[in-house]
């Protein structure tokens, strides 16, 4: 998939929630749709929240799939589109997809757009030794989708561990991946910040208020810097991707597409010398 065109809109304004994850599917619903209106009344076009936020998170909320009352996450999940639609908001929600039986659900994030339409969902491709052999079935793919002109990409908690995932979403042409996480420690945010600076993109980092003793909800802008970063109470915060901001220039609009050549290798293989002072490695 090629980069979207950036030509028309050159900011985006983003809330990025930090909720109380809780067992009550129908307490997680009723504080999605608050942070919802919260989020339009800020002036946000889209709102993300923390890793199984909906239905509970396994092992935290969730000590079996049986206990999970999967109409009520399916209700939920509807009333959550038809007020995305009402507001004309732009929802990603992380919650248990369930999967047919004896099948394990999927842990995803539900891409609802702004008509209250299911878009697409992301599930979780690299799953912890605990999701994998008693919780989770994996996914496979990379999601993509498009907002008044920013490209955005989920990721899912661990597979902060894996760069590869990362640098993929690079080459997809992403402004902004939004990250998704229960984190058991503070060095998630690093490297998060390290993998914005890296990749010269966005990272929208919501994490839920039992998290906050590790680190805080955020955006993090695409030169690793902390833009924005909720309180210790506080359950959102907002935010805006700004691709004029004279701060950016350098990672925007020089780092990102030099880095994008530099891999490429063309220029460095133009460059390729014959000399045997370059052969030789054994010789000063």
């Amino acid at each position: 998939m090629s980069p979207c065109n950036h030509a028309a809109v050159t900011t985006f304004r983003i809330a990025v929630a930090q909720p109380s994850a809780t067992p009550d599917v129908r307490e997680n619903g009723r504080s999605v749709r608050r942070m919802m209106r919260l989020a339009k009344e800020q002036g946000a076009r889209l709102v993300h929240f923390p890793e199984g936020h909906l239905s509970g998170y396994a092992v935290e909320q969730v000590d079996a799939w049986e206990d999970v009352d999967w109409a009520a996450v399916r209700e939920e999940l509807q009333a959550v589109a038809a007020l995305a639609s009402e507001l004309s908001v732009w929802v990603v929600l992380g919650s248990a997809h369930p999967l047919t039986p004896p099948n394990r659900p999927h842990n995803s994030l539900y891409v609802i757009s702004d008509e209250g339409v299911l878009l697409d969902r992301y599930d979780k491709r690299i799953c912890s030794h605990t999701e994998i052999t008693r919780f989770y079935s994996p996914g496979f793919e990379p999601v993509v989708f498009d907002v008044d002109g920013f490209r955005f990409g989920c990721a899912i908690c661990i597979e902060v561990n894996f760069p590869d995932l990362f640098s993929e979403y690079e080459r997809l042409g992403v402004d902004c991946l939004l990250f998704s996480a229960y984190p058991v420690d503070s060095v998630f945010e690093t490297k998060v910040r390290a993998y914005a600076a890296i990749n010269n993109y966005w990272v929208s980092l919501s994490v839920p208020a039992q998290s906050t003793h590790h680190f805080r909800s955020a955006l993090v802008g695409p030169d690793g810097r902390t833009l924005v970063q909720a309180g210790e109470h506080a359950d959102l915060v907002v935010g805006d991707l700004d691709r004029d901001a004279p701060e950016l220039e350098g990672a925007l609009r020089y780092a990102r597409p030099w880095r994008a050549v530099a891999r490429a290798g063309e220029i460095y293989e133009e460059r390729r010398v014959a000399d045997p002072r370059s052969e030789v490695r054994t010789e000063f």
